[in-house]
Order: structure tokens, then sequence, then C-alpha cells
């Protein structure tokens, strides 16, 4: 397949003979081809806003309170069925909200294509819309050019092309119209083609198009983008498991209650009906959807605020929580993405370099110790600083470069020696560009006395011939530094006669004077290493993926300290592994090389197969699909692309890796609290059902109204439950594993507590009702004893579910705002009970002194009870660690 497709490129060219490029197409051809395979525009679909509206109801839950509604309806109970309407249709737009303002990565790549193009037809140079470009159309390229297909180069004068976005490589790629001497070359080192979407930074050129609209490398990551298909977070399928195995068992105790009800013949139909949809309404945790997201929505805001991160999605920030492996991207993300001078080789000296990046902050030193004067090494700084045509700048309290990253790290490091506000003695007479067929640069300078200098700056192997170099130092320098993954730069200079005024070539091959070799690497990120230390603490390995060169990616990865020992696969190597084999290979290698953009996909895709909970960083558009099809994509908010953003679930705004691991945490904070807030609904909403059930059973009137049950869940819901927003991280939070992908969200201590806790607040809350009515007081107040001891009982067993310690421990006060949400729960069963108007709509009535001490001691029955099952669950688990130990 292969082979067809660069035969079918070498066709291309054989197109135009006697390489008469400038003649280009005919109108006529192109307009035929064009019609022939389309027109060079990706194509962007978009889910309608009813669709997504819609979606937002394919809930179980959802289902049944939908059912649970019309059935009230239907009864003639308006009102009940109004405000069961009103909780299905806040849950939906709370969805809609979320998806509605999730960006178009698509959108976004279609926006990167150039708007036009300059080709050539018919002899003739010519700008046409790029929509109309078509396959063996000659596009004229020069320095400031979008590249509007993907070309194969054809004419080159010193063309260079900036391709970061895509492969990862800092610096731009030279490019010329030599054939591949191989045919399966990473995209990379594909030196004769140029891409869509990429950018002219040097030189002119001309290249015949080979693959438009979503045949180009930009085409097929929009492809995949479009195609790939996310998961649930594990919460979230945890909840929709929780969710409808709920569902479940709740209608299935409706059906046999109903089926009993009617044998029994105690109520009427109309009656029994009533109190099975009344027992289901209160049996379903409706406010289940609302408190999970108005938990995730209050993490979403404390993270924008505090910590550099902006979450687009809310699933997401749970699903940080449970990551097992974080895929990044190297350039950008694991480092600076700034190209930084470390190593200085001059003929007796060997100096190290401090500081990262194009800040001129560090120091050049010798065995530990700063330099603070040398002749040899300042020659050398000023031959790396004048030969040079790029620019070091601050722009809004950051440094930056306009040009070459290579070039902008000389400059960098002149600026360290000599200061940031440091003028040059050396005025420029003329300059050589570099050009990609010699490979260096040099400049001819005269300072202050009319001496002329040339200084020169470019690849060993061109500057070693100039300086007749013999000496075996200098090449071995060479095969260390590169080993180390460094780029090499060798710098030198020549004196010549103050007349001269221009540079040439031939003057420079009849002899120049070497200065040294400068290693040049872009470092990783300081904050990076110690980040790294914390998540393989919490369990969570890093796996690096870039289009970097092998040795270059293992030489970062060693020192970021990913895994004590770095396996490394390129990209090339992964396509010829079978899916069993690239499942294991990326749970066993820390470095992925020469990756392309489906290869990161794939890896992520192989992760997953292997039930890993993946995050994947990166800032480019080679990062887009695998940033969408990861359980949660990590962009860059100020190096990162447009598509990257978009395609990512959050967005570190400082750039920062470092914030990855403050963010797990994060996330394992709101994954425990949402945990803790589904253990604390649960056994309160069953225990409204079996209020119901056992009066069923015991044959008597109803004791709760359905509106009394939807106050008590939903009023609780958006008041008391709002305590788990504010309930800080567990101690060693970052110390234990990540959930296991497919485990359950409760153990079986979970399942048992919630158990005994329903019914206890059931037969409580039954046996006081009855006592009331015994007593010769109304139903009316009995059902409203009933409601506050539910209540009541509630704000009690907070105080056992929200700490894994006792309540009355020096936790007891680790959250303060509950006690006002618990101030303002308290506010509204006091209004509920005394206000005219709340006891018309939900039949209630006033309270007796008698009555309110009753309601306390039930909520306190409760918390003791529970606090002394913590108890002894404790003392287990120190039994049995202490049996380890032993």
């Amino acid at each position: 397949m292969k082979e067809d497709y660069y035969q079918s490129i070498k066709n291309l060219v054989k197109d135009y003979p006697n390489e008469e490029f400038e003649q280009g197409l005919s109108t006529k051809e192109a307009q035929e081809r064009l019609l022939r395979n389309g027109p060079n525009k990706l194509e962007t679909k978009k889910v309608s806003k009813w669709r997504l509206f819609i979606r937002q109801f394919h809930n179980m839950i959802i289902y049944i309170l939908i059912i649970a509604s019309l059935l009230t309806i239907v009864m003639g109970h308006y009102s009940d069925a109004i405000i069961i309407g009103l909780v299905v249709v806040i849950n939906a737009l709370i969805g809609y909200y979320q998806e509605a303002n999730a960006s178009d990565a698509l959108e976004k790549i279609r926006e990167m294509l150039a708007v036009e193009a300059t080709v050539y037809r018919d002899g003739q140079r010519m700008d046409v819309p790029t929509e109309e470009l078509a396959v063996g159309d000659v596009v004229f390229l020069e320095a400031g050019d979008s590249v509007p297909a993907d070309l194969r180069i054809v004419d080159s004068d010193n063309l260079r092309i900036q391709e970061a976005s895509l492969t990862g490589e800092a610096d731009s790629i030279e490019k010329t119209a030599e054939d591949l001497i191989e045919m399966d070359v990473p995209l990379a080192e594909q030196f004769n083609r140029a891409f869509a979407s990429t950018s002219v930074t040097n030189g002119s050129g001309l290249g015949v198009v080979m693959a438009t609209a979503e045949h180009t490398q930009i085409g097929q990551i929009s492809t995949e983008v479009g195609q790939v298909k996310t998961r649930k977070s594990p919460l979230m399928q945890q909840i929709d498991g929780l969710g409808k195995g709920v569902s479940y068992v709740v209608i299935g105790a409706a059906i046999l209650l109903f089926g009993l009800g009617l044998l029994l013949e105690t109520y009427s139909l109309t009656v029994l009906s009533l109190a099975i949809v009344t027992m289901i309404v209160g049996s379903i945790p409706e406010g289940l959807p609302a408190t999970t997201s108005v938990i995730l929505a209050m993490g979403v805001s404390d993270m924008a605020k505090n910590k550099h991160t902006i979450v687009k999605s809310l699933p997401a920030v749970e699903t940080l929580g449970s990551v097992d492996v974080i895929a990044t991207d190297k350039t950008g993300t694991l480092t600076k993405n700034e190209m930084t001078v470390k190593d200085i080789f001059l003929s007796a000296h060997h100096y190290e370099v401090s500081g990262n990046g194009y800040e001129p902050k560090g120091k050049i030193m010798e065995e530990g110790r700063e330099v603070t004067a040398s002749d040899e090494l300042e020659r050398f700084l000023e031959a790396g600083y004048q030969a040079n045509d790029t620019l070091l700048y601050k722009e809004e309290k950051r440094w930056t470069i306009n040009g070459e990253p290579t070039d902008g790290s000389f400059l960098t490091l002149y600026h360290k020696y000599f200061g940031e506000k440091y003028e040059s003695k050396y005025k420029e007479v003329d300059m050589l560009p570099f050009d990609s067929d010699y490979r260096y640069m040099g400049k001819l300078v005269k300072d202050e006395n009319g001496k002329q200098l040339i200084f020169i700056k470019g690849s060993p192997d061109k500057l070693f011939p100039m300086a007749r170099v013999e000496d075996d130092y200098w090449l071995k320098t060479v095969q260390e530094l590169s080993k180390q993954g460094k780029r090499v730069v060798a710098v030198g200079y020549k004196e010549v006669p103050s007349e001269l005024i221009e540079v040439s070539h031939d003057i420079l091959f009849e002899g120049i004077t070497l200065l040294g070799l400068a290693g040049i690497i872009d470092p990783p990120r300081e904050e990076v290493i110690e980040s790294l230390k914390d998540m393989r603490k919490a369990g969570v390995e890093v796996k690096m993926i870039t289009g970097d060169h092998p040795l270059t990616a293992k030489t970062i990865g060693e020192k970021l300290g990913l895994a004590p020992k770095i396996q490394v696969i390129t990209g090339q190597e992964w396509d010829k592994l079978s899916q069993e084999d690239k499942e294991a290979a990326a749970l066993s290698h820390q470095v992925f090389a020469r990756a392309t953009p489906k290869n990161k996909l794939e890896i992520i895709e192989a992760l997953q197969a292997r039930d890993k909970v993946t995050a994947m960083t990166g800032d480019g558009v080679n990062d887009a699909p695998a940033l969408k099809r990861a359980d949660i994509g990590v962009a860059m908010g100020i190096e990162g692309t447009d598509v990257a953003k978009d395609s990512a679930d959050m967005i570190l705004t400082n750039d920062h890796f470092a914030t990855m691991s403050i963010a797990i945490r994060e996330g394992r904070r709101i994954y425990d609290n949402i945990k803790k807030s589904i253990l604390f609904l649960l056994p309160t909403s069953f225990a409204e059902g079996l209020i119901i059930a056992f009066t069923i059973l015991m044959q008597q009137d109803m004791p709760l109204q359905a509106t009394q049950l939807l106050w008590i869940n939903m009023v609780s819901a958006i008041t008391i439950q709002f305590a788990f927003i504010f309930e800080p991280a567990e101690d060693q939070i970052m110390e234990r594993p990540p959930q296991k992908t497919g485990s359950r969200l409760m153990n079986k201590h979970d399942i048992f507590q919630m158990g005994y806790v329903s019914i206890l607040m059931a037969l409580i809350s039954i046996l006081a009702h009855d006592w009331l009515l015994a007593q010769g007081l109304d139903q009316v107040t009995a059902s409203t004893m009933m409601v506050n001891i539910i209540v009541v009982s509630k704000i009690f067993y907070l105080f056992n579910i929200r700490t894994s310690k006792f309540a009355l421990s020096k936790e007891f006060f680790s959250n303060k705002p509950a006690f006002l949400i618990i101030g303002i729960m308290v506010v509204l069963q006091l209004l509920l009970t005394y206000v005219p108007f709340m006891q018309q709509a939900f039949h209630t009535a006033p309270m007796s002194v008698v009555e309110w001490g009753i309601t306390i001691l039930a909520g306190l029955l409760i918390l003791v009870i529970t606090e002394i099952d913590k108890w002894i669950r404790m003392k287990r688990q120190e039994t049995h660690l202490q049996e380890l130990y032993e």
C-alpha cells in the first residue's frame, strides 16, 4: 500500500517532463481534477441543539421520573406532577449546558488552512482560492506563507518550514527536492514534502500538490478527531450502573407491592396507585444528577480560580482522580520548547550553563564556579550572537523569539554572560544567511577601530573542514554530545581585510579558526521532575510520546526520571506490531519516539484496552485525536494550538505539567466527595421508599405525600449536600493507588451501612408518626414530624459520612461551611413547618417543643449507631494491619 502511495507521488512529478514545473496544470485539467476529487476543503458536521437537549433524557432515573409524573397527571395530582417535571427539566438543562458549550475542534482545524494559494496555471503565476487547488497543481511558496495542501517539493531555495504543530520538532525543517531513499520515513524526516497548515519561515520553493482536503496529514487528523469515540468517565460509569441497579430494585419492589396491595384489597386502586408512585418518587434519588453536577461545577470553578486549570466538561474533574497513566507530548509540555545552550566546549575548557529557556537568567560555570572573565569564551559568545538573524525580546513578562530556536539559544546565552542591556561593539557589514545546502551562516562585522571579522556558526561537519580540524578531541566531543541527545553547533571566526564588503563561501573555505562547540537541548521543565515523583507515589505512570529522535527522547526521559530504566520504541517499530503486542508495548515502554498522530491515538487506545484510565497532555494539532480519545485530554493554554485546546477536556493556563499532580489531587478529593454524597443520599431516599412500603404491608393510611418526599430529596440535595463540596481531602490521598477501572462505587460495607441506616430511619419515623397519632394528634402534624425526623436524621448522618475519622474528632470543624449549610437547612425546615403558604403547598402543620425533642433524639440515635459501626470497622483494620506486620 505504501509502495502504491510513493509511486503515485512519483507519477505526479512525471506529469512535468523536463521539469517544466512553472508551466503548471492547464485550467481545464485543474477543473477536471477538482470535479473528480472534490474541493480542497475540510467539511465539519455539527450536532443540532435539539438533539443535544433530547440526549440529556437518556437516563434510567429520568425515565422513571417521567413515568411517575405522567401517572400523577392521570390521577389528577397536578402539583406533584409539576414538581417532578421541574426536577427532570432542571437535570436536562444542566447536562445540555455542559455539552452545548463544548468547542468544536474540527472547526478550528478547518480555520487553520490557508485562504489563498499561489499556483502556476497555463504557464502563468496566479493566486487562487485554496479550495480550488487540485492534485498536480504547482504551488509557489515563500517566507510567511501557510502551506495550502500536502506538497512534493520539486524546487527549493533555502526553503525552511515550521512543522512543530504536526511533528513536535522545535526548529523549522530544511526542505529539498531530493528523492527519499527509503519509503517508510517518519513524518518529521520527510524533507522533500510540505504539509497543509504548516508555515514557511525562510526561502522559497515550488511544490506539486500530492493530497488535498481530508487526504492531507491535517485532513487525516481532522477525520480521526471526528471519528474518535469518547468513553464515559469511571465515576459516570459507576453512577450509571448504580442508577440502573437502584431503578431495577425500586421498580421490582413497586410491582411486588402493587400486587400485594391488590391482593390484600386494603386500598382503592387510585389510593394504591398514588401510594406506589409516592414510593417510587421517594426511593429514586432524583437529586443525584443535580448533586453530582453541583459538586463537579464547584470543583471546576475552584480549579479555574486557584489551580491554573480550565475544565471544559464537568466529569473531567473527577476523571483526574482515577487516572492510571498520563501519556504526554514532550515538546512544550515536559520541555519548554525553548532551545537552550547547556554545554560549551572550547579547546581547553568545558563550561556548563545554568538556566533554561529564552529568559536570560543563568550562569556560565566551570567546575562549579562562575566564569567572570575569559577572552576566548567572550569571542565564542560574540560569534554565536553575531552569526544570527533571530530576534530575542520580552513580551508581556515573557521572553520569546522571532526566528529559529537554535539561533535564539545563542542570543540568550550571550545575555546570560554580558547582561540583558549589554550592546555589542560590533556593527554588521554583510550577512551570509543560512542555506540548507551549506548548513551554516556567517556575518561580516566591524568594531569601533575599523577591524573586521567574519563570525560563522553551523553544522560541525561543515565547519571542521574549513578549520582544517584533525584533532580527535572535537570529533569525540560531537559524538558525546550527540549521544546525550543534544544538538551540536560549531562556532568559528576569520579575520579579514577592512576593505572587504561582502561575505562569500570562498573566503570561508580559505580557512577559519574554530572557537568551539555548543551542546543545545530543549530542556525539561524544572517543576516537572518533582511533579513526576508525586505522581509515581500516587501510582500514576507517565508515558512520553513525541515526534523527536529516539536518542533525544530517551535522554529527556532519563533527565525527567520517567522510570528507573527507560524503554524506547519508535513509530515505525510500533506500526509493525500486532494489536496484542501493541497493548503490551504500551504498558512496558515509557518513551514513544518519531510518533505520528495515528500512533498517539493507537497508544491511548492500547492503554485503554488494558483497562487503564488514561490522560493525554499535548499542545499541537498532531495531539488532537489522542486528546479527544483519552479519558481526559489536557491541552497547554499558552503554547497550545486552538485545535489542541478544543479537542481537550481541560486546559492548563500556565502550561506547567506540574499542575497535573495538583489537578489529580483535586480530582481525587472530588471523587471522594461525590462518593460520600451518594452514600449519604441513597439511605435517606431508600428510607422514604421503605416508609411507604412498610405502610402498605401494615395496611395503614399513607403517612407522606409525594410532594413532601420531593421536598426532602431536592431541598437536601440543594442545601445539605453542598457540604461535601467544601470537604477537604483525606490524609495521604496522593499515596494511594488510583481507582481500578470497572470497580464498583460501593464496597460490601457501604451496602451494609446503606441498608441498616435506611431501615433505621424508616422504622424510627414510622414509630414516631404512629406514637403521635396514638396521642390524639392529627395526621398533618404527624406527617410534618416525620418529614423533620428524616431531615434531621440526614443532618446527624452527615457528620458520620463526611470523614473516615470519628465525627467528634479534630475533623469536626475542618469543614466550616458545612455548619452554615446546616443552618440554611434548619431555616428551610422552619419555613416548611410554620409559614402558612408552605403548610398549604406541602401539607404541614406547626410542631411543639416535645415533637422537636423527639425529632432531635431520632437524629442523634442514627449518629451514635453509625459511629459505633465506624469504631468497630477501625478496630478490625488495626488488627488486620498488626497481623500483616507480625
